[in-house]
């Protein structure tokens, strides 16, 4: 009996404290907002092979370069302190460097990353960057300046207690954000000649429901885009460009917010497969592709003298019936679905306006209800 209440009066006591440790855990996840907030994770991955600085920096160190051809010893030591002095200018340009190449453009809540190199540069070093922060990259499509992450979770998220510090090492797994995030970089030629544009956007997801004595209600949903977050990952990319963290942070906050609101209209009484937006083709044709981002569109190309974006489209309310496959039909194999249909998305500059009509493959106007479905998505996300 003694025994029996002595477990009793333990078990009692592990949960008087895990609820103290409970109810800690959201002023510890309150004290870290903002960047401090992020620690994603796609997969478990080895670091990579790490160089000793030293060794790094001896190929730039003319103390370590030997002399070539012959020479005296007073030329020597002249050489010597030529390097000597080179070295410190080198350490000092090292350290917290100061970029002027790149800017940070806003537009309401949309910010966007100025950088002063060719796009063929800038996107392998974005591709660089986001598996250095621990994505998998499902897309990386250079012809369309495309980089689409895999869902991650963002670890932060966790609340943080003595259990899970306790048995996060061993048991890691047991504990979940119930969130999703995948991120999608844009990296867009500027109609300014050298110059590179960056755009971050990402779809959230959220675990909702509960588990149940007889079966799972948990499904994931989708959630609402959250603006500081696009932020927070364009000023990590900028740091990591090489940019230092107060330079990032700073840029991040001088960009002025426009005012401006588009206004978007049918192109004409009673069409739907058409709009119109009151913004000039510069910022209609930025505003497009940021949509298409949010849409979740299948990008294959652009081209922005023409005014031309090319997306693949499903259209999954056609009224038609899907057919699920039978079990004869998974046996045996099932039929392929339908392929993606390819779309034009075509913008035209008309005064301070700029028009916005879909095209077929042929080039021709499409008024079909795949079109109109497909205006009405785009001036939903404008």
């Amino acid at each position: 009996m003694k025994v029996f209440q002595g477990y009793k009066w333990f078990t009692t006591l592990i949960a008087v404290v895990a609820l103290v440790g409970l109810q800690g855990c959201n002023s510890l996840r309150d004290s870290f907002s903002g960047d401090d907030a992020i620690n994603y994770r796609s997969v478990v991955r080895a670091d990579p092979l790490s160089i000793p600085p030293d060794l790094t920096q001896a190929a730039g160190d003319p103390r370590y370069k030997a002399p070539s051809g012959s020479t005296t010893y007073s030329a020597y030591q002249q050489s010597q302190a030529a390097g000597k002095s080179s070295q410190a200018a080198a350490s000092t340009s090292g350290v917290l460097p100061q970029r002027t190449d790149m800017r940070v453009e806003r537009d309401g809540d949309l910010r966007w990353l100025v950088v002063n190199l060719p796009p063929d540069q800038v996107f392998p070093k974005v591709s660089d960057f986001w598996t250095e922060s621990g994505f998998v990259l499902d897309v990386v499509d250079p012809k369309a300046g495309l980089l689409v992450t895999n869902w991650a979770e963002n670890r932060a998220n966790i609340p943080e207690s003595w259990i899970r510090q306790a048995l996060g090492s061993v048991l890691e797994g047991l504990w979940d954000s119930g969130t999703r995030d995948k991120f999608r970089t844009r990296v867009e030629r500027s109609s300014t000649p050298g110059r590179t544009e960056i755009y971050i956007s990402h779809q959230h997801m959220e675990e909702k429901g509960a588990l149940s004595t007889t079966e799972s209600n948990v499904r994931w949903v989708n959630g609402r885009e959250d603006p500081g977050l696009n932020a927070a990952m364009l000023a990590r990319l900028m740091v990591f460009l090489g940019d230092d963290v107060d330079g990032a942070r700073r840029k991040m906050a001088q960009a002025q917010r426009s005012p401006q609101d588009p206004k978007v209209s049918a192109l004409a009484p009673g069409d739907k497969t058409a709009l119109v937006i009151s913004e000039s083709f510069e910022r209609a044709w930025r505003r497009v592709g940021v949509a298409l981002d949010s849409g979740g569109f299948s990008v294959d190309d652009r081209d922005r003298t023409a005014g031309d974006f090319f997306v693949r489209y499903v259209d999954t309310d056609t009224g038609a019936r899907r057919e699920e496959p039978g079990f004869f039909s998974r046996l045996f194999g099932a039929k392929e679905p339908p392929p993606a249909q390819q779309f034009r998305i075509h913008l035209t500059a008309q005064g301070d306006k700029t028009e916005v009509t879909i095209l077929d493959a042929d080039g021709k106007r499409d008024t079909s209800p795949t079109a109109a479905r497909i205006i009405d998505v785009l001036g939903s996300k404008i």
